[in-house]
């Protein structure tokens, strides 16, 4: 007998929080205009021919003093974002409804704080190499510090994990909010991620040949490379009431898989790619046919890409639009997955498929319906793709409630 199916889960609220824009009105206005937020790096010390996203207001933006012990960059970030959208608000509310010990977060991020351990390595005792007293590396660079200041911001006793797994993390975020509604042990689940720039990735990614010289070009024929950007982005998981708006967003599958091919290169074939969307497909209960719209992984890096067209290929053919978003952003890693399933339920309530952005001649050998310019188009369900370093990829399906 076939298990059966599981409810959706509603986004009963969203926020983002990038270079393209703080909040969503100003984020979905930069994708109606073509606007990218991609500008030449000149951040921190950082000296290299590279172009990033930067969220200018994190550095005017301090904790507030009852958090000091959280203050560093990422959490700055985090707080931005919260506060936009009136999304701390509706946490707050769901946490009268159900209680704060019914509502868990799950926020994914890749580096943390690790901007204050590289600060603080520049004030080291010269004496025996210690770091500052005051370098508190629990409040800052502890990936699960992140969770720490969210949950202690909005008052919040449910569980909470940080999940880092690289560009997926926040992806996978969604996937294990919803488990755990699922099993009963929570009600609602705040879900994303945040990860914001720090000397660590932008060299560790120049190490690697991976950074384009220029903003990222996306299936581009030319690609040359990633753009790294910083972004926060946060979702309320919840049931869905009886009565749904149809321009409710809901979470409708998830897909996950781990290929393990190689540390830091995708399956050649996309095979650990396509079987996290495959995944999604079977958990939503859905054909291939009745996805809209694919918000790519989409780099800019020449294997990436190619790896996931390969995938995408395979399971939808080469006619169904698609596109990446960071040409926009940039590449946000742990916060990646959570930004582009804002991104796509903004759109989807917007009716635009996005156009990729710098990409100017699609890579014919790709074979995919690459979208360089909006379109308007009313789409009821689509798939957002976050691969990841180690083979990790999870796949998202959101959809319109009506």
């Amino acid at each position: 007998m076939a298990a059966p199916a599981k409810p959706p889960l509603m986004l009963s609220a969203l926020t983002a929080t990038s270079c393209i824009g703080h909040g969503t009105a100003q984020t979905i206005a930069a994708l109606h205009a073509q606007r990218s937020g991609l500008v030449p790096c000149r951040f921190e010390t950082v000296d290299l021919p590279t172009w990033i996203g930067l969220v200018a207001q994190v550095d005017s933006e301090p904790l507030p003093a009852a958090f000091r012990r959280y203050e560093c960059r990422n959490n700055r970030l985090a707080n931005l974002a919260l506060i936009a959208d009136g999304f701390a608000d509706a946490v707050r509310d769901a946490a009268g409804r159900h209680g704060p010990e019914r509502v868990g977060v799950f926020l994914g991020t890749s580096t943390s704080g690790i901007l204050e351990t590289e600060l603080a390595y520049r004030h080291r005792n010269p004496a025996d190499g210690s770091l500052p007293e005051a370098f508190d590396y629990g409040g800052t660079h502890n990936a699960f510090s992140l969770v720490d200041f969210v949950r202690r911001r909005l008052r919040l006793d449910g569980p909470a994990a940080a999940l880092s797994s690289a560009c997926a993390s926040s992806a996978k975020a969604f996937a294990a909010g919803r488990r755990m509604i699922e099993a009963g042990v929570i009600d609602a689940a705040l879900v994303g991620g945040v990860d914001s720039l720090c000397l660590t990735t932008l060299y560790g990614f120049h190490a690697l040949q991976l950074l384009a010289p220029g903003p990222c070009r996306p299936f581009d024929l030319r690609r040359d490379g990633l753009s790294i950007g910083e972004a926060a982005a946060f979702a309320l998981l919840e049931r869905a009431p009886t009565s749904v708006d149809r321009a409710a967003v809901m979470l409708l599958g998830t897909g996950e898989s781990n290929d393990a091919h190689h540390m830091s290169s995708p399956h050649p074939d996309g095979l650990g790619a396509r079987l996290a969307i495959e995944a999604a497909l079977a958990d939503a209960r859905l054909a291939a046919a009745e996805i809209a719209y694919v918000n790519l992984h989409g780099t800019g890096t020449p294997s990436n890409d190619r790896a996931e067209s390969l995938a995408v290929g395979a399971v939808f053919g080469a006619a169904l639009a698609c596109s990446s978003t960071k040409g926009a952003t940039g590449h946000t890693l742990g916060a990646a997955g959570a930004l582009e399933a804002v991104l796509g339920a903004l759109c989807l309530r917007e009716g635009l498929l996005p156009g990729g952005l710098h990409t100017r001649q699609v890579d014919p050998a790709l074979g995919v319906h690459y979208l360089t310019a909006n379109r308007r188009a009313r789409a009821t369900r689509l798939l957002s793709n976050s691969f990841c370093f180690g083979g990790v990829n999870c796949s998202l399906i959101l959809g319109l409630a009506g």
